[in-house]
């Protein structure tokens, strides 16, 4: 078929003639679709049921160093566990702080510290500073955008670029004292699957912040979510390249394992310099005596390293990859040369980032809902919720079906089609 804008009107008029009745025939199967939220599905939960018996009634719940894991105490988290997460971090032990399931609580809360009390090298808390800024490379994550947006910063958007956030432009808005911090997601970014390149990596290491107390959010979640495990994207340790510039301290580093074992249940990190893991842990002490030490030392047990680590998430990979293939055969085949959409081909993390024609997003999103498909609503991945191309929709492939996954991708190129053709007829 040939691309929509070549099309004449009559043209134009039949094929929107024809897409409306097979939209008809979708709506009519009373379909009950979801694939807008990073879920893992029930196959690759099943995988960690093992974490439940790790430990019996019988077994000792002393960590390796003799801590009592079903006491009180230990803020920074078990040896076995700080040694693990830090492995994932690429870390010393002695840079990380283990946390509860969520890591975005540990963000918020490093964020929290910040507003109320800055970090080594400020003046103070950055509430009390006007007009405070932050950057946020979009397309990104949404809650990422919440917790600072919750918190009253001025949320400034930076452009994607293939390798990661635009640099040009975070090594310029950096020149204003007032943004205080950065969102990256830097292995398989969420919504595009895309790892920062070393150059990225290496610019952001070095940039020269106005203000002292600046602080890279580095939300690593996708650190060892690999669709392909024999061939892995690397990138570059940020730490690594702080330390050689004498800034180890500008970044503040997370993880979990929500996608690895249970979300609801799993454990979390925050990786950093000496100096930032002292002044957290000041900071941490009036509000937890010691995160669940028992659930560390299961997930000890369970994965006690990073090669075994690598080898739970390869039978993840196994259960994704087909999902993931589902929807982009589906987008090639209806999509591809029409030129009214684009999207990404992942290699890891759990989205697909969909591009169609500017101004139709929304559209998209309502036409899939009112046939049965729920999407993650358009302009989520957008700072305030606001897309000013109207053109970005994540898609979720984990926790719907393979042959849901199948159905929702046709429902949705349908969508897009439909979209694209009323808005060409309108013009």
């Amino acid at each position: 078929m040939s691309a929509y804008r070549e099309m004449n009107r009559d043209s134009i008029g039949a094929e929107l003639s024809s897409l409306r009745r097979r939209y008809q025939q979708m709506q009519q199967k009373g379909l009950m679709l979801n694939i807008s939220r990073g879920k893992p599905g029930a196959d690759q939960l099943d995988l960690s049921r093992g974490l439940l018996s790790v430990i019996s009634e019988s077994d000792s719940l002393l960590a390796e160093d003799g801590t009592d894991c079903g006491n009180y105490g230990v803020l920074e988290g078990i040896p076995e566990a700080k040694r693990l997460m830090a492995d994932i971090l690429e870390l010393e032990p002695e840079e990380v702080i283990v946390g509860g399931s969520s890591s975005l609580n540990l963000m918020h809360d490093c964020v929290s510290i910040g507003y109320l009390f800055g970090y080594p090298g400020g003046t103070g808390g950055w509430g009390k500073e006007e007009n405070i800024k932050f950057l946020c490379p979009s397309p990104g994550y949404d809650r990422h955008f919440s917790v600072t947006e919750h918190f009253g910063f001025e949320l400034v958007v930076v452009p994607m670029n293939a390798g990661g956030p635009d640099m040009d432009v975070v090594e310029h808005l950096v020149q204003d004292k007032s943004v205080k911090g950065i969102w990256c997601v830097p292995k398989y970014s969420n919504p595009e699957g895309k790892t920062f390149s070393d150059e990225t990596v290496r610019r952001l290491a070095a940039i020269s912040p106005m203000a002292p107390d600046f602080r890279v959010f580095w939300d690593n979640a996708y650190a060892v979510h690999d669709l392909f495990p024999s061939e892995p994207d690397t990138l570059l340790s940020l730490m690594a390249e702080l330390k050689s510039n004498g800034r180890q301290d500008m970044a503040l580093m997370f993880t979990s394992t929500s996608k690895v074992t249970f979300p609801g249940g799993g454990i979390s990190a925050i990786g950093a310099s000496r100096a930032n893991i002292a002044w957290l842990k000041k900071h941490f002490a009036p509000q937890v005596i010691g995160y669940d030490k028992i659930n560390m030392l299961r997930h000890a047990k369970f994965l006690p390293d990073l090669e075994a680590v690598k080898k739970h998430k390869a039978k993840h990979a196994a259960i994704l990859r087909p999902k993931f293939d589902a929807v982009l055969k589906t987008l090639d085949k209806e999509l591809s040369g029409l030129e009214i959409a684009s999207w990404t081909q992942p290699r890891g993390g759990y989205f697909i980032s969909l591009d169609v024609m500017d101004g139709c997003a929304k559209r998209v999103v309502e036409l899939c809902k009112e046939a049965g498909l729920i999407l993650t609503g358009s302009g989520a991945t957008y700072p305030y919720g606001m897309d000013p191309r109207d053109a970005n929709i994540r898609i979720a492939p984990s926790f719907a079906t393979a042959d849901e996954v199948k159905t929702a991708s046709e429902l949705l190129a349908l969508c897009v089609r439909l979209a694209a053709a009323e808005k060409l007829q309108a013009e």
